[in-house]
C-alpha cells in the first residue's frame, strides 16, 4: 500500500483531462492508473472493518467488497451498453485470478521456499464451485450456438436469468458453509493478524471516499473504451478480458503474491480462488440483474471465452490438487495465461 498512495495524483490528472476532453488514450491510462490505488484502500478498509465487526460480518463485508472495483466498472460499462467487455471482463477476472494471481504466487513464493503447502479441504471445495459455475456458463453458451438461431423462442430471453439466480444461490450457501458449517476449514491463518491500524470511523470514510472515486474514475474509464481501442486497433474483448482486470485487482494481486513470499500459501489460494468465485457466482449474476435496469445482458459466452475458463478450472485442479505448490507450477500457470492472453490479442 505504501508505493500505491503516489499512484493517488492521477486523480486529478484524470478529472481535468476528462475535464479538457483530451486524447482518449490518455483519458483511460489515467483513469486506469487513478483506479489502482483506489481499490487498494478499499480492500484495506474492508480488512479494517471486519476486525472490528467479527468474522461473520466480516466475511459479508469481504464477499461484497473484494470486487466492488470490477462491479462499479462494468456497471457503468453496462449503461454504455458495452456487453461484450462486460463479459470479457468477467471471464478475464476469473482467468486472471486462477491463472497470473495464483501462479504468480507459487512462482514467487517457490523461489524463496522449496515447497509450499496449502489447505487441501478448502482448494478441493473452492474448486468444485469453479466448475460448477463452469459448468453453468457453458449450458446458455452451448445452446444457443448449437440451437438454429430461428427457433429460439421469447422465453430463450431469460434462460440467462434463472442461471444467474442459481448460480447466486449456490453462492449464499457457499458463504454459508465457509462462515458457519464448516467454518473450521477457514480463516486459520488469519488468527494472528487482528491488530486493527484505523479506527472504525476513518475505515468506513475511506471505504466510501474510495468508493465514490472508483466510481467516477470508472466513468471515466469506460467512456474512453471504445475511441481508445479505434484509436490503437484493440479489440474491446482484450481490454475486457485482459486490461480491465488487471487494474481492478492489481491490489488484490499483489497482497496474494505478499502472502506467498510470508510462506502463507492458504491465504494466497483463498485470495485468488475465492475472487473467481465472487466474480463467477456473485457479480456475473448481480449484473445480469442489473442489466434488467437498461438493457437485458445474456450470460452466452463466446466459444474461445468458454474454452478459457475450462481450461483455466481443469488446469487449476490438477495443479492444486495435492495441496503443495512450487516455482515450477508457477511458471506453468503464467504460461498458460500468456498463451490464451496473446491469443486474444491477435
Amino acid at each position: 500500500m505504501k508505493f500505491l498512495k503516489y499512484l493517488l495524483i492521477f486523480i486529478p490528472i484524470s478529472i481535468v483531462a476528462e475535464f479538457m476532453k483530451i486524447n482518449p488514450i490518455l483519458i483511460f491510462i489515467f483513469s486506469s492508473l487513478s483506479i489502482i490505488p483506489l481499490a487498494g484502500f478499499m480492500g484495506e478498509a474492508t480488512e479494517e472493518i471486519s476486525i472490528y465487526s467479527g468474522p461473520r460480518i466480516g466475511g459479508f463485508l469481504n464477499a461484497t467488497f473484494g470486487n466492488a472495483t470490477e462491479l462499479i466498472i462494468s456497471f457503468f460499462a453496462l449503461k454504455q451498453g458495452l456487453f461484450d467487455v462486460v463479459k470479457a471482463s468477467i471471464a478475464g477476472s476469473v482467468i486472471g485470478n486462477i491463472l497470473l494471481v495464483l501462479g504468480a504466487s507459487m512462482f514467487f513464493g517457490g523461489i524463496k521456499y522449496k515447497i509450499q503447502k496449502f489447505n487441501k479441504s478448502i482448494v478441493e471445495v473452492s474448486s468444485s464451485m469453479l466448475l460448477f459455475a463452469v459448468i453453468g456458463l457453458s449450458i446458455p453458451a452451448i445452446f444457443t450456438h448449437t440451437v438454429n438461431k430461428d427457433l429460439l423462442t421469447g422465453r430463450y430471453e431469460w434462460l440467462s436469468v434463472w442461471i444467474s439466480l442459481a448460480m447466486f444461490i449456490i453462492y449464499l450457501l457457499g458463504l454459508y458453509f465457509s462462515f458457519y458449517t464448516h467454518k473450521d476449514l477457514y480463516g486459520s491463518e488469519h488468527a494472528e493478524e487482528t491488530e486493527a491500524k484505523w479506527g472504525v470511523s476513518k475505515s468506513i470514510i475511506i471505504l466510501v471516499l474510495a468508493t465514490l472515486a472508483i466510481a467516477l474514475e470508472s466513468e471515466y474509464l469506460v467512456s474512453s473504451v471504445e475511441p481508445m481501442t479505434e484509436s490503437l486497433g484493440l479489440s474491446e474483448i482484450f481490454v475486457g478480458i485482459i486490461i480491465i482486470p488487471i487494474i481492478g485487482n492489481a491490489a488484490e494481486h499483489s497482497t496474494a503474491v505478499l502472502m506467498a513470499l510470508k510462506n502463507k500459501m492458504d491465504v494466497a489460494v483463498e485470495i485468488a480462488v475465492g475472487s473467481s468465485l465472487q466474480i463467477i457466482l456473485f457479480v456475473a449474476p448481480l449484473l445480469v440483474f442489473i442489466s434488467l435496469l437498461f438493457k437485458p445482458m445474456s450470460i452466452v459466452f463466446s466459444e474461445f471465452e468458454l474454452v478459457a475458463l475450462i481450461v483455466s478450472v481443469l488446469i487449476v485442479n490438477r495443479v492444486a490438487s495435492d495441496g503443495e505448490s512450487n516455482w515450477l507450477e508457477g511458471i506453468q500457470l503464467i504460461a498458460v495465461y500468456i498463451i490464451i492472453a496473446i491469443s486474444f490479442f491477435i
